[in-house]
């Protein structure tokens, strides 16, 4: 369906639909359900009149059975319904869970800059649990509490159709203050699920900064953040759940006002027997029983607008267009070699240019390293090439093919990467290395040995079933990288990504994880991000960067030997380490 239709629609087509033949299994029981108040207060009637006020003491058991059948049946109607409904709802809300999060997923990077972390969690999690408890609430009282309704004022239609139209004489008088109201119950579910994101992206912020906040003894200071965060969202929910608690209010203005004159009118009616006492019995009755689903329907229009707050919020992220996009026919053949070329080559974010026409070759099977300060452009490189982000202008190939005729996937299954922060899961060691791939015994134990993993794996009590910890924390950083590098053999892919591998490591990991980077660029082309320059003396080619352009180029040697920046790097950084 089209982001121009309806959000309510669009659920409805898209995760409601294949589920209707349970809705209206579902709304036949409430149905059945709320029908049931309408003839109890029915039978109240012959009740009084037939069975008490006329002293049919052998009518009183066959009444009694019946008004306890309406309540077994009622009971049965209402579990059926309900576990329907807990079935199609749970069901779809996953589902829709599950889309949000693969889109989101082929997302590009830009999106998650400017995008907080807590402001998604909320969109596939809150927003959707949102929705998936109001629409099934919605549905309910659409279902019982309008069959019960009706139900109950056909009974009292029944009893004295006069006394109906006194007893609902106010109802008009609610359409004006319950439209104000539910603009205002969807400008503040906005700004709730809004400031909910805020409050998870603080969450978030600590969990993952538990250690440095620890470390710099910022415990009372987030705690503080927290506090100011929680405090605005109680102040949101209370403003919203004041609009949604304003609706039935009104609704029981109405009603009292109606109960008030129908009093008046027929109270001189039923002292002066001109109405029986089991007329008034079964239409006070029904106008009783239709007080809590009245209340309930009026609610419908705040729970909708507090659940279209979160469907506009849902369907604004998966509107969202990825910038880098697929080709429309993607190239199914492979590149014949994995030459990397990059052909004058520029990229600006806004106004700030990040690359300024960078031309280089990397031959097949060769080592090619970027150096430079911070903020030279190096990791740019690197997201450029894997379509991270697509540059301005120039072009890119491997094999003589541009990067952009290839699907996402199958250029990304081009490289293997190894980075300074290796992202592990909270999983087993053995499924933080095959990432759900079937894997040979024989081919993951080579890629541990190669990696030095098999060295401490075997020290763990459980091997490879012990679990990586949150972000890998049970492991020490040169086991993370270790642990990166044998993925990395397992993917046995033409091109590696290095991006300063060993920069955060001791002496006794640098030299493991060296020695297992060595294996790993065997053969393969590869591309270094180095920050210690002594891991790239026998790279075969070193570029240097500098605002985005290459300013030198050669080997280690070569470019001691000009003196340039390159040289004024490398005496920098070993007079820091002398």
């Amino acid at each position: 369906m089209t982001p121009t239709a309806h959000p309510f629609a669009r659920l409805w087509t898209g995760y409601l639909r294949r589920h209707a033949w349970w809705i209206l299994a579902a709304v036949l029981l409430m149905a059945v359900e709320g029908s049931t108040v309408g003839a109890l207060s029915y039978m109240l009637e012959p009740m009084f009149d037939v069975v008490f006020v006329a002293g049919r003491a052998d009518l009183i058991v066959w009444v009694g059975l019946a008004i306890f059948g309406l309540f077994v049946l009622r009971g049965v109607a209402g579990v059926a319904q309900r576990i329907i409904m807990a079935r199609v709802s749970f069901i779809a809300s996953s589902r829709l869970q599950q889309d949000l999060l693969s889109h989101v997923l082929r997302l590009d990077s830009a999106y998650f800059g400017r995008t907080a972390p807590g402001q998604l969690i909320e969109r596939v999690q809150g927003d959707v649990q949102a929705i998936q408890n109001i629409w099934t609430g919605i549905l309910t009282s659409a279902g019982r509490d309008a069959v019960g309704l009706v139900s109950l004022m056909v009974v009292a239609i029944l009893v004295d159709p006069i006394w109906t139209v006194v007893a609902i004489i106010g109802a008009p008088l609610l359409v004006l203050p319950s439209l104000v109201v539910q603009r205002y119950i969807r400008r503040k579910s906005v700004a709730l699920r809004d400031i909910a994101g805020r409050r998870t992206t603080r969450l978030d912020e600590i969990f993952h900064g538990i250690t440095p906040i620890k470390l710099n003894a910022m415990e009372s200071y987030q705690e503080g953040r927290f506090r100011l965060a929680t405090e605005e969202m109680v102040r949101a929910t209370v403003r919203t759940q004041a609009g949604q608690a304003t609706v039935p209010a009104l609704v029981d203005f109405a009603v009292g006002f109606g109960f008030l004159a129908v009093l008046m009118y027929g109270g001189p009616q039923i002292i002066a027997g001109e109405k029986t006492i089991g007329e008034f019995m079964s239409f006070f009755t029904a106008m009783s029983l239709a007080f809590q689903p009245l209340r309930r329907l009026a609610g419908i229009a705040a729970n909708w607008q507090t659940m279209m707050a979160s469907l506009d919020r849902i369907y604004a992220l998966r509107d969202t267009v990825p910038t880098i996009l697929e080709p429309a026919t993607p190239s199914a053949a492979r590149p014949k070699t994995s030459t990397i070329v990059f052909d004058d080559v520029s990229l600006s974010y806004g106004d700030t240019p990040v690359l300024r026409g960078v031309s280089f070759e990397v031959p097949q099977g060769t080592t090619t390293a970027l150096v430079g300060l911070s903020g030279a452009g190096k990791s740019t490189v690197f997201n450029v090439l894997t379509r991270l982000v697509d540059p301005s202008s120039g072009r890119v190939t491997i094999g003589g093919a541009e990067t952009s005729d290839w699907s996402l996937s199958d250029l990304r299954g081009l490289f293997s990467v190894v980075s300074q922060e290796t992202l592990l899961f909270d999983e087993t060691l053995r499924e933080n290395l095959t990432l759900g791939r079937d894997v040979a015994d024989g081919d993951l134990r080579a890629a541990m040995d190669a990696a030095h993993v098999s060295e401490f794996v075997a020290d763990l009590p459980a091997g490879l079933d012990s679990p990586a910890g949150p972000r890998g924390a049970n492991l020490s950083g040169g086991q993370r990288q270790r642990i990166a590098i044998a993925r990395a053999l397992l993917r046995d892919t033409p091109i590696l990504l290095l991006d300063e591998a060993t920069s955060a490591l001791d002496t006794r990991s640098e030299r493991l994880v060296q020695d297992a980077l060595s294996r790993l660029a065997a053969d393969r082309t590869t591309l270094v991000i180095a920050h210690r320059l002594s891991t790239i003396r026998e790279a075969d080619q070193i570029l240097v960067l500098d605002q985005g352009q290459i300013v030198e180029r050669g080997t280690h040697e070569d470019l001691m030997a000009q003196g340039g920046a390159y040289a004024q790097l490398h005496d920098l950084q070993f007079r820091k380490e002398g």
